[in-house]
């Protein structure tokens, strides 16, 4: 079921709402940036993200992988704390614009619903966005 989530940065300074159905699943990626930061993310659609207050606290940062002709997502982050609050991305097979909703940045979230949630693992490492890597324990 679609819900309305608010979140926000551990300062505060950035505040956002996303339209997240965690029952559709999360998803953990194990290339470079994913593993780094023990990312846990939801994909929505563009339209499924506000931002409430904080456009001037972000930073952003863009990785563009080898191989590759420009970066494929723009990483945003609060500049006074360092949280990343969700990443973004234009891609046809998302459907266009969309966002990576950061879990760990959602506020008031209920354990039981993140624990009930799916979770498909992502083997970003080898370019294989369809299928799991070989091991997911430390995602």
């Amino acid at each position: 079921m679609l819900k309305i989530y608010t979140g926000s940065c551990h300062c505060g300074a950035v505040r956002f709402e996303a339209g997240i159905d965690l029952a559709q699943g999360t998803n953990k990626c194990n290339c470079s940036i994913c593993s780094k930061s023990r990312a846990w993310f939801s994909f929505v659609p563009g339209q499924a993200l506000r931002l409430l207050q904080g456009a001037e606290a972000q930073t952003e940062y863009r990785w563009t992988p080898p191989g590759k002709p420009e970066p494929f997502l723009h990483f945003f982050f609060c500049r006074t704390c360092g949280v990343r609050t969700y990443a973004s991305g234009d891609h046809p097979s998302f459907g266009g614009l969309f966002y990576a909703i950061a879990i760990a940045a959602l506020d008031e979230v209920d354990a039981d619903e993140l624990a009930a949630a799916p979770v498909q693992y992502i083997d970003g490492r080898h370019n294989r966005f369809d299928q799991a890597p070989e091991d997911t324990r430390l995602l």
